[in-house]
């Protein structure tokens, strides 16, 4: 799967890229990237089954494409607002529709998982680079998670990638937004805080908007 994201996303991408930058620095980026992907993926730690696995195995292509555009002198917005771009074209090579009609299952099943989850945090059978959590059930329609440990930022701090947050942490509107779903959150750790306190509603509404920036909504 990680190999797909990261081929897939390109793939969707270099007409982007490429009408914003042009070709040579396309040909740059893709190849600075296949090397930088190349180079973390076998030093990437798996985590094994977790609720998370499967925004951990976005991690290793958001790393390469960082650094890529950080070679090429791309500014840390820039970079951001770019790799927001890249994933939304990959995550909309699903129908929107369809996404919108399979929102509510897939946040509900992430739900059903979570209290799995914690039992296994509690245990100590969670890997070091998993996530760590606290869930709370609110009512039929909402859940409440509090991060505490983030697998993202651990991977990304590995690779000297710690630009890449608290950018990276937003893109939970982007999906909320395509799928249809609820989501709001004030805290994030890669924006310095104890946590991110994220609320999730299986039915419900959250505007992706970027132009209206993440102040009140980390």
């Amino acid at each position: 799967m990680i190999k797909l994201i990261y081929h897939l996303t390109l793939h969707r991408s270099k007409c982007y890229l490429i009408q914003k930058y042009g070709k040579v620095f396309w040909k740059k980026f893709k190849a600075n990237s296949d090397k930088t992907f190349a180079e973390i993926l076998p030093q990437v730690p798996d985590i094994g089954d977790s609720i998370f696995s499967f925004s951990y195995e976005f991690g290793p292509s958001y790393i390469a494409w960082y650094k890529s555009f950080l070679e090429l002198g791309s500014t840390q917005d820039e970079i951001i607002q770019n790799i927001w771009t890249m994933n939304e074209m990959m995550v909309t090579t699903i129908p929107r529709p369809f996404l919108k009609a399979t929102g509510k299952i897939y946040l509900n099943g992430f739900r059903k998982k979570a209290a799995t989850h914690v039992t296994r945090q509690v245990k100590g059978n969670l890997h070091p680079f998993d996530w760590a959590i606290t869930y709370r059930e609110i009512n039929q329609n909402s859940f409440e998670l509090d991060i505490t440990e983030c697998g993202l930022k651990k991977l990304a701090h590995q690779f000297k990638a710690d630009g890449l947050l608290p950018g990276i942490c937003r893109m939970d509107y982007l999906l909320a937004n395509l799928m249809g779903t609820g989501f709001v959150r004030t805290k994030t750790l890669g924006d310095g805080d104890d946590c991110c306190n994220c609320h999730y509603d299986l039915i419900g509404k959250c505007n992706w908007s970027p132009e209206k920036g993440f102040t009140d909504r980390k």
